[in-house]
This record gives structure tokens, sequence and C-alpha cells, in this order.
């Protein structure tokens, strides 16, 4: 690896497979998607909400569809459930238990595309690959929390990767694998199982002028019928189980309505993911813009035009939609990890490590100064009375652990960014893990005590008491169903019942018994007239 410990030399003759780098690359995914993946409460509404659907699987003894606080949930299909029914069984209702299939999906999207890199662009550049799928900010993110996209993304990736070995070699088995990741694809998360493939596969054979291969590879009547098996089972029966209200519920508004209007909120420009792409590739964006330049020189290569299609129509069709969340964004991005890593240890990779570490070097600045800027946010008047209630308590449970932990993580960057004998690479990769290592080790877990813990410990209290409980003048907060561990409904509490609300909205004169107050959260019980 004497290439990569030269600052000022080229990487091109380095050599990272084979030596103690490499295989400490190989165990990134490891540690990057399981340490302290229950370290923080689950956060609402999404994990909460598919957290408590998969509790109230077991409360119901129905595996076959999925309930939120008693209503049917028509947010998702049900595979995601059933894995988290698995975790569920071996570790019982934790933040471990429910998280721990979006961990396992991202450790096996990492090395999927470790393995189908490293025949393609070399062991080395693999290996970087591998590193930028496990460690930047985006799949870090997804692969550790409680929902259904950590799982599309494998499955999306796994996809691809075999329609590409099916166009390269025209072999038979790829294709057919390809189907079944799309059938179990749209288990997850629907239709997008279906178009993404679909229609990068269709762009990436009209550019060639392949349209009958196009057509060979979709229209493959096996695969098509595997496709069949898988899907058709569980959608007939939620049709026949709910009929029109899955249509409405599921298809028009979770699907058609979210790509068409902006749903439950979540809006933006048609700029927002050219935004979103270098934030969720931190800390390897300057590598990203980089491999943006070769782009042109790369058209002419058959994998390389497949890939920058790939994440091109993704960028494209998301910024069309409505609707915009960041991890969208992420369906395509995986093409982007092999193409960093193959920018990273090209003849023309990185020679000025400056350019790359301004913003991660700006993240590990801000990480020991958040108890301050939370604390300064909840004497300010943005946003509303709740969530500056819950950042008054940032101060107290910035413990000394969080801020010797950041700022030695802070000082141990710097330190290694200035030793001379280490390259860019290198520099981006200890970067990468310290990343990985604050985040998941210690501000994860502070910034989800302070958004979740009072919801949680709430919950635990509400559970010790055993009694029915209404969401009263709260929104949702479906984790505190989680931690209670039964159904919780909106409405009016009667006198003497429980009930969860939120203190800006709770009256001074209300005639309540305050059981449980912390940050912006009250457990109360209705006083008897």
């Amino acid at each position: 690896m004497s290439g990569f410990l030269s600052a000022g030399g080229s990487p091109a003759g380095s050599r990272i497979a084979g030596t103690l780098l490499g295989r400490l690359i190989l165990a990134l995914p490891l540690l990057a998607f399981l340490l302290r993946l229950g370290g923080a409460p689950l956060f609402d509404v999404d994990e909460g909400a598919f957290s408590e659907a998969t509790r109230e699987m077991f409360e119901r003894g129905d595996f076959l569809f999925t309930y939120l606080n008693g209503a049917p949930r028509f947010d998702k299909p049900i595979l995601v459930y059933w894995f988290q029914c698995i975790g569920y069984m071996i570790f019982g209702p934790t933040e471990w238990a429910f998280r721990l299939p979006s961990a396992t999906a991202a450790i096996v999207w990492s090395y999927a595309t470790w393995f189908f890199a490293r025949r393609r662009i070399g062991e080395d550049a693999a290996l970087v690959a591998l590193a930028v799928a496990a460690t930047a900010l985006g799949p870090f993110a997804i692969g550790r929390a409680a929902t259904a996209d950590g799982l599309l993304n494998c499955l999306l990736a796994l996809t691809l990767f075999d329609v590409w070995r099916h166009l390269e070699s025209g072999a038979r088995a790829p294709l057919l694998r390809a189907f079944v990741w799309i059938g179990l694809g749209a288990l997850t998360k629907g239709p997008v199982a279906l178009i993404v493939p679909g229609t990068v596969s269709l762009i990436y054979c009209a550019s060639r002028g392949e349209w009958r291969t196009w057509l060979r590879t979709v229209f493959n009547p096996l695969g098509l019928l595997i496709l069949v098996l898988i899907v058709a089972p569980w959608y007939a029966y939620a049709l026949m189980r709910h009929g029109q209200d899955f249509i409405d519920g599921f298809i028009m508004r979770h699907n058609v309505q979210r790509f068409s209007g902006s749903l439950e909120g979540h809006g933006g420009s048609a700029f927002y993911y050219l935004v979103a792409v270098p934030l969720l590739l931190l800390p390897w964006s300057g590598l990203f813009f980089s491999a943006l330049g070769r782009l042109r020189n790369q058209w002419s290569d058959p994998l390389m035009r497949f890939l920058w299609i790939w994440f091109a129509f993704v960028l494209g069709f998301f910024s069309l939609s409505g609707t915009k969340l960041p991890h969208y964004v992420l369906y395509g991005c995986t093409p982007l990890f092999i193409l960093i890593g193959l920018k990273a240890t090209g003849s023309d990779g990185p020679r000025r490590v400056w350019p790359h570490l301004i913003a991660p070097g700006l993240l590990f600045l801000l990480f020991p100064l958040l108890p301050n800027l939370f604390d300064a946010l909840s004497r300010s008047t943005l946003g509303d009375g709740f969530y500056r209630a819950q950042l008054g308590r940032a101060l107290e449970v910035a413990d000394a652990t969080y801020i010797a932990a950041t700022v030695g993580g802070l000082v141990i960057w710097a330190a290694v960014i200035f030793f001379p004998r280490l390259g860019a690479v290198p520099k981006l990769l200890v970067t990468a893990v310290l990343q990985v290592v604050l985040l998941a080790g210690v501000v994860v877990p502070y910034a989800g005590e302070l958004a979740q813990g009072p919801v949680k410990a709430a919950g635990l209290k509400a559970h010790e008491l055993g009694e029915p409980v209404v969401f009263w003048r709260f929104t949702t907060a479906p984790s505190f169903s989680v931690y209670r561990q039964g159904v919780t409904v909106k409405g009016d509490p009667a006198p003497g019942q429980l009930a969860l609300t939120r203190i800006d909205r709770l009256p001074a004169d209300a005639p309540v018994e305050r059981l449980f107050t912390q940050g912006g959260v009250a457990l109360v019980r209705m006083k008897q007239p």
C-alpha cells in the first residue's frame, strides 16, 4: 500500500487487496450497521410506525396484513414486517430487533456491491466501493432504520447487478434471479421495484439500439412466472381482504399521490436531490464530483454507461415526484459507490486531499457543538413549543462521554489529516470510519434521547401502569405504543383515563394529574368530576 501512503503520488500503483487495510475495509459493513444498533430509541414517525405494526401482528395473531394502532396500515407491503417478526421472536420488542432486517440488508447490499465490482473494475476499486457503501451518510442512516428502505435498496442493487450480468453475458441464471429480487422488492415497497430496473434497462438498451434484447429480457416467460408467483398471492389476499380500501390506500395514496403530489408535507423543488446527493455521500462527496468529470469519457464503456444511466434515471424520476424525501435518491446511489471506487484508485485519482475534507471536517466540528446549538434553539421562537421543550434537555443529556467522544474524534481526525505520509484515499477512509463510529456510538444515541427519550420513558411508564391510554391533542407517536406494548388511539380521555399529550397543548387549568413529564411530553390522568 505504498502508493496510498504517499501524499503526493498517484494511487494508480497502490495495492489494497490482500493487505491489512483491505481486510479492515472488508469488516466495515459489520461495524457500520451493527455498532450500537439499538443505542437510540425508535424515531417517530416511520420507525415507530413500522415497529408498532409488527408488534401488533403478534398481539392480533395476524401475520398477513398490518395494522397500526388498530387501523389497517396501507403504507407498505408485507415483507419487511415479516423480517421484523423474526427479530422480534429472537430479541423481543427491542430497537435492535426492529432494526436488524435493515442492518442485515445493508450488509448484504455492501458486500454485493464489492462482489459485483471486483471482477469488473478491479479488487482495489471494489474495496473502496465497499467502503463507500458502508460508511457514506445516506446508506449508514437507512441501513440502521427500522423501515423498508434498507431492504429495498439491497433488492434494487441485487436486481440491477443481475440485469447487467445477463446483458453482458446473455446468461439465463442472472436474469431469473433478477425476477426473484424484483418480486421481493414489490413485496417490500411496491411498484418502484419494477419501475427502476425496467426503465434503467430500457434506457440502456435503447441507447445502444438493442430493443429486442430489452424485450427478450423483460418479457422472459419463466421470469414473469417467477415474478407472479412471488407477488400475486399476497397482493390478491390484500385486495380480497380490504377491497377498494387497499386500492385507495396503497395504490392511489401511497404510490400515485406520492408521485403526483406532496404527501404529508414532504415537498421540495426540482433541485432538491442535487443538494441531497452530496450530503448523502459524505465524506465521499468530493470524489463524486471528481467522478462526474469522467462521464463523457466513460460513456463509450458499456458498464459505465449502465451505471450512469442507473443513477441519472433515479435522480430524474424522483426529482419529478411531488413527494421528496432524501432516501429516495439512494435507489440510484449504488452505481456511484462503484464509480467513486474507480475514481479513487485510477491514474487520475485524488492528489489534493483538502477539497475532499472540508465538508466532513465541518460535520466533525458540528458534533461537539450540537448541545449548545440545540439549547439555543430551545430558547428561541423557532418551531413550536413541543420541539423546543424536547431540545430543552440538550445540555442535560450531553454527558461527559458525549463531549469527550466528539471532541476526541475531532482531535484524532485533525491529527490524521495532517499526517504527511498518508495519501488522500487513506485519509478519506479514516474520516469515513470516524464518522461511522461517532454517529453510531454517541451522536445518534444523543439525538435519539433528545427527540424520542421522553416518548420512550412515557411508554414504559404507561406499560408499568397497565391501563388503557389515548393520544390526546397529540398528532401521533407510534413508538409510544411499542414501548407501552399496547394499541393507543386518538381521542378525548374519559374521567380517570390515562392520556399522552404535549405540554404545549395542555391547558394550565386542565383537570389532570401529571404522572410523568419530560421534555415536551406528558402522561396524565383525567381527574374524576
